[in-house]
């Protein structure tokens, strides 16, 4: 690996790693919604709301209108990330707790390096491979200890979830090398809004007074952070240094979710989630010094925004 790649990676980790950790309060912030608004309403309003700082963005920047085919690739990418996963997660919400969704939605690195290998052409080492399995059995093993919960109607919508993630995540990414990172969610976001208006407004609060002041916080974290800056970091990170390898750090999200879960929300941290995520963190750098063959570049020499 050439000077130049090795920096290009180490830039697009530092990026992950910047959306991971805006990533990793989601779910307590939802949990707080949730208690007091309609999981629907938290889901697609905080999108209207980073909708509306997008098309802001936007206008204040003369951005260029996507072009036809890339509309389309844009949609996909809404329906991924600005409206499935945020629709799924909030109604997981509604039965698991902060910890159990996060480290459900741990599986979504290796979601998001599969597909991308996929659609890319990348061709992941078996060792990369060895790292992501190990890391994702070691993320389903903790759930299953920890919670001694059995499947239930809060896990098949985390797994829902994930799989529209992934989706995003990679149609995001492809869209990044093309147009620029914060375009990317902005233009998702904006495209998505038209279709949520009727849905918030069905399930908005009767009485928004009463609701507290925590739950409102909460509603404009999910909207501000987790469905527009966040994405800015994160999108620019998997084009950067590629899908298969970035999309690993995602990995610690699952454990940072915890740590803020516990101060939050009183959750109990255990002897064995640490000893989870020094596995997982064990494996993501496994992962990362696994030789992967590119097909192709996924940022183009123009993507300096």
């Amino acid at each position: 690996m050439t000077t130049t790649s090795q920096r290009r990676e180490a830039i697009g980790y530092a990026f992950g790693l910047l959306g991971v950790l805006i990533f990793s309060f989601s779910f307590p912030m939802t949990r707080l919604a949730v208690h007091e608004m309609n999981p629907t309403f938290v889901a697609l309003g905080r999108a209207l709301v980073a909708a509306t700082l997008s098309g802001a963005m936007l206008l204040i920047t003369r951005q260029p209108l996507p072009t036809r085919a890339q509309f389309g690739r844009l949609v996909i990418v809404a329906f991924g990330v600005v409206v499935g996963w945020p629709l799924f997660t909030a109604w997981a919400s509604r039965f698991v707790n902060s910890s159990h969704s996060a480290v459900v939605n741990a599986l979504l690195p290796l979601a998001t390096a599969a597909l991308g290998a996929i659609v890319s052409g990348d061709r992941p080492s078996p060792k990369f491979w060895f790292a992501a399995a190990v890391a994702s059995a070691t993320v389903i093993a903790f759930i299953v200890v920890s919670s001694g919960q059995s499947i239930e109607i809060g896990d098949l919508a985390m797994l829902g979830a994930v799989m529209l993630g992934a989706i995003g995540y990679v149609s995001g990414a492809r869209m990044s090398a093309q147009i620029g990172s914060w375009q990317t969610i902005c233009w998702a976001n904006v495209v998505a809004a038209p279709f949520l208006l009727i849905p918030v407004w069905l399930t908005r609060p009767v009485e928004p007074a009463a609701v507290s002041a925590t739950a409102w916080l909460a509603f404009l974290y999910l909207g501000v952070f987790s469905m527009f800056l966040g994405f800015f970091a994160w999108y620019r990170g998997l084009a950067i240094g590629g899908i298969a390898r970035v999309s690993q750090v995602q990995q610690l999200q699952a454990f940072l979710t915890i740590t803020w879960s516990a101060l939050l929300l009183g959750e109990k941290i255990t002897p064995f989630m640490i000893v989870a995520a020094m596995i997982v963190v064990v494996m993501i750098f496994v992962a990362k010094s696994a030789p992967i063959r590119r097909h192709g570049p996924f940022v183009t020499s123009g993507d300096t925004k």
